[in-house]
């Protein structure tokens, strides 16, 4: 199997490489990235972050959304928001300069022209300490996250602290009064995510995105946890 380098990295979170590679099964290219040992995301799959944003935009309302997408990535669940006609402003936090890069330079093909979209703001920072520190610039009608793997499979250990009921009430204060708040994770639901999101918000439930596997022959699944209306 050919593996081709796309571009690769010192970051401060470890070696960062942007890969691509032909799947034997699917017969198409493949993108993925690598953060040091770490498979972190990958092109193979891409429902999970798809429906991240519409299953969190169909929760808000008004006409002309601001949007905040924590984690860039590959950019899907960013040009997926983009497909609802009520996004007027799409900010991207992403930490890696070098994620951020790939859009600039149009490496990945399902997302090219993501950054040079009008409504679309990238923004080089530490989500997790823009929440914990509440520098975000406005608040939002919707927040969609998707950087760790899970609330309890995190890529660094100081992410903890954003999926306590202390963490989804600041990440709460960075939302409009009937804001909408959604997570993404590769494990299947854990109440206490929704027990403790639910301690901040009015509204908290999770949602199982299942997607066909082509590798195993099945089915897999995604989760999309949803908060709605931070409590004041």
């Amino acid at each position: 199997m050919r593996i081709e380098e796309l571009d690769w990295a010192e970051t401060p979170w470890g070696e960062i490489s942007l890969r691509r590679r032909r799947d034997p099964v699917t017969d198409r290219d493949v993108y993925e990235v690598k953060l040091g040992d770490d498979y972190l995301m990958s092109s193979q799959f891409v429902q999970g972050e798809q429906e991240l944003s519409r299953i969190g935009l169909r929760a808000a309302t008004g006409t002309r959304l601001t949007v905040l997408v924590g984690g860039l990535g590959l950019g899907y669940t960013a040009v997926a928001a983009l497909e609802d006609d009520r996004v007027a402003e799409l900010t991207v936090v992403e930490a890696l300069e070098q994620v951020v890069s790939w859009h600039r330079r149009d490496l990945l093909p399902d997302t090219r022209g993501l950054a040079a979209d009008q409504r679309v703001r990238l923004v080089r920072d530490d989500f997790f300490e823009l929440v914990r520190a509440g520098r975000a610039d406005r608040t939002y009608d919707a927040v969609l996250v998707d950087i760790d793997h899970a609330p309890d499979w995190l890529l660094r250990e100081d992410h903890g602290d954003l999926y306590t009921v202390e963490g989804f009430a600041r990440l709460g204060r960075m939302l409009t009064d009937d804001g909408v708040f959604a997570l993404w994770s590769d494990e299947p639901p854990e109440p206490e995510v929704v027990r403790r999101m639910a301690g901040a918000f009015e509204q908290a439930d999770a949602h199982v995105v299942p997607f066909p596997n082509p590798l195993t022959g099945g089915e897999s699944t995604n989760t999309v946890y949803l908060a709605v209306r931070p409590r004041r």
